[in-house]
């Protein structure tokens, strides 16, 4: 593998951002401010593994959602592997929004 441009901190910024753009079809709002992204590891090989939840286990974007963020984190330079993982535990609930998701929803 060659040098990586990016450290893990910046690395991490830019994967927060790219998912920024992945929108829950259902709700105008980004997976990310959503709640809906559990955990981001950067591994040494700097490949990244997600964990992330969905709305409701019968979300109809259960599949093309996570294959969605594999994909658009995996183009990002220096990302050598993304895998995404689903889980229900916790399950997600509106506690989860961020600020900036409520306000769009104007919940605040």
């Amino acid at each position: 593998m060659a040098e990586p441009i990016m450290n893990k901190k910046l690395l991490g910024n830019e994967i927060i951002r790219v998912l920024k753009t992945i929108y829950d079809p259902e709700i105008p709002v980004d997976v990310y401010e959503l709640g809906l992204i559990y955990d981001v590891q950067i591994n040494d090989d700097y490949s990244v593994d997600i964990l992330m939840t969905l709305t409701t286990p019968n979300c109809p974007v259960a599949e093309s959602m996570p294959q969605e963020i594999e994909d658009k984190v995996a183009g990002i330079h220096d990302v050598t592997k993304a895998n995404v993982d689903l889980t229900f535990e916790p399950p997600w609930t509106k506690d989860m929004l961020s600020e900036e998701a409520m306000l769009e929803l104007g919940m605040l």
